[in-house]
């Protein structure tokens, strides 16, 4: 492959990296992508889309069990894993493919292999050299790990959870946070004995903590066991087990150890400090344009520091595009990021906590009320447990609302509008949800707020 030359360079072809480069074309920029593994990234191959196609074959387990409930008499006689794992490879594969033609269809390059960045407009892959009048930095995030925690035999990462041929029989799950709530849910599911240690006193502990201690009951009924408040201090393994000793003392035993700590930025030995970007253990620092401190190179996505989430990649893409264009794009704050996690029941939020708004605005300023699901016709019908709360500044906007139960995840479209465009309730009041969907819980709580309750109490 000869040298190349292009407007615009795109490091990274995950979520961020392929948005960007799509936006570029279609403002009538020549793009190229560059990328060691697949288009689509992490998310595509190894987190979001394979995960969630777990997650539903689990609901499926879970609804053909409950199935008498509902008059129809259902069971599983067991989880053939094998087919389970076709099924996530094949939807993968298909969207794999779908990705590869959009980018063809949109007219960008896309280079296979690994790339350095060399000086602030090239990009080195093998022996080739690609030049960019801008460079946008995008090469995603990998699984961590503990200090002194090696990741072999049957201690593993998300990743290699995803590959397993088994169930298994007891696991283990370092970290009550998104990727170690989901693995939990499913597992337990596939009928796993399965056990959560986190070291904060929550599991999902960046969420509302009335939602967290819901999904922690939620997860006592399901017989999900956690250990709260108490951190990892070491691990051994043989051929067939491992034991995790924790600082309390306490010894618990499984099949695996699932190492889910969180992800960190894949950004070593890509030339970025070489070349004078400014760097903080690993992840890249931008200004509020999400331009480095080096003229004319960009960064977007998990390596830049914040929310890790596709979907902020996905809008970080688009906007550095727009901002080379000069189109002044909005870029939406991590706060006002809509963010779900997929476990059964599903958690899904967008602004501020209670105690976050409360700091921001004093407490005397803010307004909360949360609407429990037992009051809305599709939840029972779907038989879930829940609540949607909603928190707003006093004679002003919402500026958080906060969701667990099933299928909640599809109402926080409806929430990022209210939180960003700063609606407040009595402007969303008048508004009609449809009955009966899980919709109107929404709809019940801003009702709530604006001081005309239907159905709220």
């Amino acid at each position: 492959m000869a040298d190349q030359q292009f407007d615009i360079v795109v490091l990274g072809g995950g979520s961020a990296g392929y948005a960007a480069a799509i936006r570029a074309t279609q403002l009538g920029y020549s793009a190229a992508v560059i990328e060691k593994d697949k288009l689509g990234g992490t998310c595509l191959h190894r987190g979001c889309v394979p995960t969630k196609a777990l997650l539903h074959s689990a609901e499926i387990a879970d609804v053909a069990r409950e199935g008498e409930k509902y008059g129809v008499l259902s069971s599983v006689d067991s989880i053939d894993i094998a087919k389970v794992n076709a099924f996530r490879e094949n939807l993968v594969a298909g969207k794999f493919k779908g990705l590869q033609g959009l980018l063809k269809a949109n007219g960008i390059t896309v280079i296979a292999g690994e790339g350095r960045l060399i000086d602030p407009h090239t990009v080195q892959v093998g022996d080739d050299k690609i030049t960019g009048k801008k460079i946008v930095l995008a090469t995603g995030s990998y699984s961590r790990s503990l200090p002194g925690l090696d990741i072999e035999g049957r201690v593993i990462t998300s990743e290699q959870a995803l590959e397993l041929q088994e169930i298994p029989n007891r696991v283990i799950i370092l970290g009550g946070g998104v990727i170690g709530v989901e693995f939990a849910s499913v597992w337990r599911s596939f009928g796993a004995e399965v056990t959560i240690v986190e070291g904060l006193p929550h599991l999902v502990p960046n969420e509302e903590e009335s939602i967290s201690k819901q999904l922690e009951r939620a997860f006592r009924k399901r017989g999900i066991d956690f250990k709260l408040g108490v951190r990892f201090k070491s691990v051994t393994q043989d051929a067939s087990s491992v034991t995790v000793t924790l600082e309390d003392g306490t010894e618990i035993s499984a099949d695996y150890l699932l190492v889910a700590v969180g992800r960190g930025p894949a950004t070593q030995g890509n030339g970025f400090e070489e070349v004078g970007i400014n760097m903080d253990r690993g992840f890249v620092l931008t200004d509020e344009r999400l331009a480095t401190n080096v003229p004319d190179v960009y960064a977007i996505g998990d390596i830049v520091p914040g929310l890790q989430l596709a979907h902020r990649g996905y809008q970080q893409g688009i906007f550095v595009a727009e901002e080379i264009a000069g189109l002044n794009p909005v870029v939406v704050e991590d706060v006002n990021i809509p963010k779900v996690t997929y476990c059964d029941p599903e958690i899904a939020s967008v602004g501020l906590t209670e105690a976050k708004a409360k700091e921001k605005y004093g407490d005397a300023n803010v307004t909360t009320y949360e609407y429990n699901l037992a009051g809305n016709a599709k939840s029972s019908i779907l038989g879930t447990a829940g609540s949607v709360k909603a928190v707003r500044v006093n004679d002003g906007p919402v500026v958080g609302v906060h969701m667990i139960g099933a299928r909640v995840g599809e109402l926080v479209g409806e929430a990022q509008l209210i939180v960003n465009w700063e609606a407040y309730p009595e402007d969303v009041a008048p508004f009609i949800h449809g009955h009966p969907t899980q919709n109107e819980t929404i709809g019940e709580t801003m009702l709530k707020l604006a001081g005309k309750p239907l159905h709220a109490i």
